[in-house]
């Protein structure tokens, strides 16, 4: 992609608006534009992290038996009320249309139950698993954390139906591990831990994933030993130790969730009535599971961990692209744009992403820009450089800078 072509503006300077580094960084980035308080717009460069994040938990959950599909975010107040949240839940946005009630859906219990009823009626049509990715509204009267906290997001949302608790709980498991190693593949591992949290009214525990962030507002409590956390609101419960192996030296830190996994049990299927005929020939009531991830929260907690003080250092999974090609011009104008259009080519051709900054622009303009965007990798075409027939190739995850020969830098990239 050629800079000059491309739908991005990068600012100097972050908005007086915002406090928080992640929104500071993706709005001078160019990522994002800020609509209203809690919502964002994601702008073409911030797309392609979105889509990037998006499609490795799209990955993660297929090879969890997951079947993907898209629900209405409009949902009959019906629905709600069967479950008992049309009154209770505070963060929903309610609608008048011809007469009747409306619900733009913060989660989607309400609409996925009474679907997978008409598809369940005996205990060979279980297990399933069903996503999705959508739109969720809610009434978020804390949004100020930039992406961290929002009105109008995307989640990840995954439903599994059971015919009993021992298939339940070997699911919730396998679940526990895939979303370990689907924060690792984000760039999140090693500072996001299972944490022990409340389970509400139908589970003693519920589990959260947390990344270590000073941007988060939760606390949690670490165990060195076991690799696990407790949020701080269960930790009394637990007398100050490891609920895992005693251990009562835990460390505090502040953390951000990133993910929630939930035993819902009968909690929502039961209101419908989500029955089947069990092997026994006895009618049962299917058993249920969620695991939720938000999307532009994913995004903002891996810019609150991957950054310095010139701007965001994507991780290569994420990063939407994978090189920046910098041209500086100067005597050798003419014969330097060649060589930065060969390479350019040479990398398309190679299916390596690339952008192109090909604008006439000075050479501090170019790399302060560079710095913003954060792609990891930059090549630089200069006089200097040309006069060794080579180009300097910059790391800034590992923090190098090399010279490279024009000839060879094509076959470093995979």
């Amino acid at each position: 992609m050629r800079r000059s072509q491309f739908f991005i503006k990068t600012l100097t300077e972050a908005p007086h608006d915002e406090t928080s580094t992640n929104a500071k960084l993706l709005v001078r980035g160019g990522f994002v534009d800020k609509l209203s308080a809690g919502v964002y717009t994601l702008l073409p460069l911030g797309l392609r992290v979105f889509n990037k994040i998006e499609n490795i938990i799209r990955e993660e959950m297929v090879a969890a038996s997951g079947i993907e599909l898209f629900m209405p975010s409009l949902h009959p107040k019906e629905n709600w009320q069967k479950t008992g949240r049309w009154k209770t839940w505070d963060d929903l946005y309610k609608l008048k249309e011809g007469g009747k009630d409306l619900a733009l859906g913060p989660t989607h219990e309400e609409i996925i139950v009474p679907l997978v009823k008409k598809f369940v009626n005996s205990y060979r049509d279980l297990p399933v698993a069903l996503f999705q990715f959508q739109n969720k509204f809610r009434k978020e009267m804390r949004a100020k954390s930039g992406l961290l906290r929002g009105r109008e997001f995307v989640m990840k949302d995954l439903y599994s139906f059971h015919a009993d608790e021992k298939d339940l709980d070997q699911y919730y498991e396998k679940l526990k591990k895939t979303y370990t190693g689907l924060f690792g593949r984000l760039g999140l591992g090693g500072k996001t831990y299972l944490t022990f949290a409340s389970g509400g009214s139908f589970s003693k525990y519920s589990h959260e994933f947390q990344t270590l962030t000073k941007a988060g507002e939760d606390i949690i409590y670490i165990c060195d030993k076991c690799k696990i956390a407790f949020n701080k609101e269960i930790i009394r419960d637990i007398r100050n130790k490891c609920a895992e192996c005693g251990n009562k030296k835990l460390r505090e830190e502040k953390a951000v969730e990133v993910g929630n996994i939930f035993k819902l049990k009968d909690k929502y299927s039961k209101p419908f009535d989500l029955s089947f005929i069990g092997k026994d020939g006895k009618e049962k009531i299917a058993l249920m599971c969620c695991f939720g991830i938000g999307l532009q929260r994913v995004l903002g907690t891996i810019v609150e961990t991957h950054y310095d003080e010139r701007g965001i250092i994507w991780p290569e999974s994420v990063t939407p692209f994978q090189v920046i090609l910098i041209g500086i011009p100067d005597k050798k104008g003419k014969k330097l744009q060649q060589v930065c259009e060969k390479i350019y080519e040479q990398l398309i051709k190679k299916n390596i992403e690339v952008l192109y900054d090909d604008r006439d622009a000075s050479a501090g303009e170019k790399f302060a820009d560079a710095d913003l965007i954060g792609v990891p990798v930059r090549i630089v075409v200069s006089g200097k450089t040309l006069a060794k027939n080579s180009v300097e190739l910059k790391n800034r995850h590992k923090k190098t800078t090399r010279l490279v020969k024009i000839d060879q830098l094509v076959s470093l990239f995979k």
